[in-house]
């Protein structure tokens, strides 16, 4: 059965989570999931939406960039799935040009990317 996965990204780096569900799709994918992700503007009942999605997913993916520190979106899903007690995972989108993880990741894991990592915590939710 397919993982619900809440992918967090900032607004910029949306490709990268559209590369991330593309995948997923293939069926040569050693992993595959429901992406919850978040499809409306910010709004004030934007957080009650989030946060309502995020508690019902098995995990979350927050992909990170050097466009994350400033994603304040992206930041508060993080926080939340920390709160709520997701299980989450932080996955830099450029081997060679990293940003800075953010605060909300303290405590969890942070790998490069590849499929090989995505899916052994996929997998092991």
């Amino acid at each position: 059965m397919a993982k619900r996965i809440f992918i967090s990204f900032a607004i910029e780096d949306e490709y990268a989570k559209d590369f991330l569900v593309g995948q997923s799709k293939n069926s040569k994918s050693p992993f595959e999931f429901v992406d919850m992700s978040v499809k409306e503007p910010w709004s004030d009942s934007w957080k009650t939406k989030c946060r309502a999605k995020i508690k019902g997913c098995d995990g979350v993916i927050a992909l990170i960039s050097k466009k994350t520190r400033n994603a304040d979106g992206a930041r508060w899903e993080m926080n939340c799935a920390s709160e709520e007690e997701i299980p989450m995972i932080g996955v830099h989108i450029n081997k060679d040009d990293k940003g800075a993880i953010p605060t909300e990741l303290d405590g969890y894991k942070v790998i490069e990317w590849s499929w090989e990592g995505i899916a052994k915590f996929i997998n092991g939710l």
